[in-house]
């Protein structure tokens, strides 16, 4: 089977809710889509993302019911849950310092370019700044600081803790969507799952507390009728707008 282009798997992809129980799929398929859904953009390079990927049915049984029971999800073959892991903030930034450090390796502050001593402060201090918080009330602080700043210039304002949880979800909903359609790709099929209990799925799985769920995809071959209908969407002249 030849992958499909970029366009094709995009037409390709649809939420399919009835997977074949004859046709199993290949789990290192599944993991090199994976490998491709971390090359997504993401918030500061940040990657707080985790993904577990579900081969065992046993496990799959388990979160079933979990999901409500979805037939995305009673007939999946495998699973893929995408997290988002806000709480590894700080691991994550000294794994872009220490990135940085070998493209630019520590030199005295004078003979550092303006380049160099950006992106180190970037993650040495601003990154700190925005996502260091206690219980809200640093949140709050900084952000009252930025709307007194932004009435004089433009100002970054999403620094509460709630912002910073938007963002994270938004990075690990791009990496979701990289997947998809790189299943699509394969001609594998995807089904993103939001309907589920997330406290009890990831004590399945053995989450931490500070993990949280972003979406449950469930993967399979498609069965005719596990597509459901014609997709619709709202006419493309509603959502675009040329300005």
């Amino acid at each position: 089977m030849s992958e499909k282009t970029v366009s094709e798997a995009i037409n390709y992809r649809r939420s399919v809710r009835i997977y074949d129980d004859q046709k199993s799929i290949d789990s290192n398929i599944v993991k090199k889509c994976i490998e491709q859904a971390v090359l997504a953009p993401n918030s500061s390079n940040m990657q707080l993302w985790e993904f577990y990927h579900i081969t065992s049915q046993e496990i799959i049984d388990k979160i079933t019911p979990l999901c409500f029971g979805q037939n995305s999800a009673k007939t999946a073959k495998q699973l893929v849950v995408v997290t988002v892991r806000k709480d590894l903030w700080a691991k994550r930034a000294k794994a872009n310092l220490n990135h940085l450090n070998k493209i630019f390796p520590p030199k005295p502050k004078k003979e550092q370019s303006r380049r160099e001593k950006f992106a180190k402060n970037y993650y040495e201090k601003l990154i700190p700044t925005v996502y260091r918080d206690f219980f809200g009330v640093f949140g709050y602080l900084k952000y009252f600081i930025m709307l007194i700043m932004g009435v004089f210039k433009p100002i970054y304002r999403e620094v509460r803790s709630k912002d910073m949880r938007v963002v994270a979800h938004k990075s690990a909903a791009l990496a979701a969507q990289n997947f998809m359609i790189s299943m699509a790709a394969e001609g594998y099929d995807t089904c993103p799952m939001e309907g589920s209990d997330t406290w009890r799925v990831k004590k399945v799985i053995g989450l931490p507390f500070g993990a949280e769920i972003n979406m449950i995809i469930s993967c399979g071959i498609r069965k005719e009728e596990g597509v459901y209908g014609e997709r619709f969407r709202i006419p493309f002249e509603e959502v675009y707008h040329k300005l």
